[in-house]
């Protein structure tokens, strides 16, 4: 008989200096749509990182103490798959911000007990979200927040985007405004947020509304979506893949040597 979502929730493996979660994309979906965060427990932090953040987990430590604190913490890049796989730690495959998305909107009658917040990159994707609430009758559960470009670096913006997450009575908040940005968000401001479950998933929903082509399948198979994504934004993404994949390598020595 299988273990209960809720009890492999705790348990964790070793990564990075971290402890990462062993649940897949569909328990971390199922977890979050059928239970409410206490206020004895808060925010319920998701990070699903990638080389990204590990390569910047050294000289970052706002992100650092974000993914400390965070209830969930998954392995979404497939370097960080096969690392982990390679030390023999228990990892189940990857487990992505888009396809924990993907899950939780396929079936959206298991949201209707969330109060949603949805922090968006534009206008645009705020009309995709809310075409989407009123296509499954949770127009009246949802509210969208486009913040100013650099919001995270003037402590006003932050107060007021935390205020307004809170008003809202937010308990599943969805945080699309690009890695580090959110994780570093929420868990600075976790003690203004109500308890809920925070979702930093990146452009996840961008691909769930059809607002981002989806990889192809078979880019997905053979693990290319990187390629994929620098093919659709080169300028923006191929400097910050080549410096993240010197500092994921740089990551991956010490932690070799940390456990040798």
């Amino acid at each position: 008989m299988s273990m209960p979502v809720e009890d492999r929730m705790l348990a964790r493996y070793p990564l990075f200096g971290l402890d990462f979660s062993v649940l897949s994309e569909e328990d971390i979906a199922t977890l979050v749509a059928s239970t409410l965060r206490s206020p004895e427990q808060g925010v319920g932090l998701v990070i699903t990182p990638n080389i990204q953040h590990i390569s910047l987990l050294r000289h970052n430590p706002a992100l650092l103490q974000a993914c400390q604190n965070a209830a969930v913490l998954t392995c979404d890049g497939f370097p960080l798959y096969y690392y982990a796989k390679w030390r023999g730690l228990p990892v189940r495959g990857r487990v992505t911000g888009r396809g924990i998305v993907a899950d939780l909107l396929a079936q959206p009658a298991r949201l209707r007990q969330h109060r949603l917040f949805m922090v968006l990159d534009s206008d645009a994707t705020v009309a995709a979200a809310r075409h989407w609430a009123d296509k499954h009758g949770l127009a009246d559960r949802l509210a969208c927040l486009v913040p100013e470009m650099g919001f995270d670096k003037r402590p006003a913006d932050m107060d007021s985007l935390a205020r307004q997450i809170a008003a809202h009575n937010t308990s599943l908040l969805f945080m699309g405004v690009g890695a580090l940005r959110s994780e570093i968000f929420v868990n600075q401001y976790r003690a203004s947020l109500p308890p809920c479950w925070a979702l930093c998933i990146g452009q996840a929903l961008l691909v769930a509304f059809g607002s981002l082509p989806a990889p192809p399948k078979l880019v997905q198979r053979f693990n290319l979506e990187w390629l994929w994504r620098i093919a659709l934004e080169p300028r923006r993404l191929l400097k910050r893949y080549a410096v993240s994949a010197c500092g994921f390598a740089g990551a991956v020595l010490r932690d070799v040597l940390r456990r040798d």
